[in-house]
């Protein structure tokens, strides 16, 4: 029985201690969360995010650089230097199969380290929407952390929030929910109905639009598209359901 289910809008929205002994889910729909997902997808053997260029180039030194790819975007466009961006289109078969992937990105990375103190951490997304859902169906206190952009509310992650509680609840929000969950529980019941057609009138989809075209954008706005869960421990992400399998 859910105890506790909160929304924040934003990576700066939460202190970091809010997150301890509780479940977090990080959504970056547009686009860490879905870059994440395709890449444990297609084989990937782990990703490890940080916050800065800083610290991705120093773990990226202490190990085997055959076996791990640098990645990463800054304000949508991918870091010079770096391996690959920040579409999941880049993240193939044939180049993440059996590497790490250390990933720096402008918000969805910076909120994974800020939750790291909850219990649980798993990433969400529409693309593996169902797998989180089914995840956290044991879970009492549950926290879904919107990186947003730039501190700001990003409507697409605010979106995917309202449709995992939505799917959770079985429609029926518990009465215990607390505002941010309402908010996104509501706005997923006004504009649901079409998903990227919502995605993509958000205003990081506007700014994204100029620099990647829509591809990714119509990508990262489909539901239930792969049954992979995300799940982070030890500073590591890798897929639990390939865990299981």
């Amino acid at each position: 029985m859910i105890k506790e289910l909160e929304v924040f809008t934003s990576a700066t929205s939460f202190q970091e201690d809010e997150m301890r002994g509780k479940t977090a889910v990080m959504i970056d729909v547009l686009r860490a969360s879905s870059t994440i997902v395709t890449a444990l997808a297609n084989g990937a053997k782990g990703v490890i995010p940080v916050a800065d260029m800083g610290a991705g180039s120093k773990i990226s030194q202490s190990m085997d650089t055959e076996n791990i790819l640098l990645c990463g975007e800054k304000d949508g466009e991918k870091i010079e230097g770096y391996d690959l961006g920040n579409s999941p289109f880049e993240y193939t078969p044939e180049l993440v199969n059996g590497k790490t992937i250390i990933l720096n990105t402008t918000n969805g990375t910076k909120a994974l380290m800020r939750a790291s103190h909850a219990r649980h951490i798993t990433v969400g997304s529409f693309l593996n929407l169902g797998s989180v859902v089914e995840y956290l169906k044991d879970k009492e206190r549950i926290i879904l952390v919107c990186a947003g952009w730039r501190g700001r509310l990003s409507l697409e992650d605010l979106l995917c929030a309202g449709n995992i509680i939505y799917e959770l609840t079985s429609g029926e929000l518990p009465d215990t929910a607390f505002d941010g969950a309402k908010v996104a529980f509501g706005l997923y019941e006004k504009f649901g109905d079409d998903i990227e057609k919502t995605v993509l009138s958000s205003n990081h989809a506007h700014r994204l639009q100029d620099i990647v075209g829509t591809e990714d954008l119509s990508y990262c706005s489909r539901v239930n598209a792969m049954d992979v869960l995300p799940v982070m421990k030890e500073g590591i992400i890798t897929d639990f359901h390939g865990k299981e399998k």
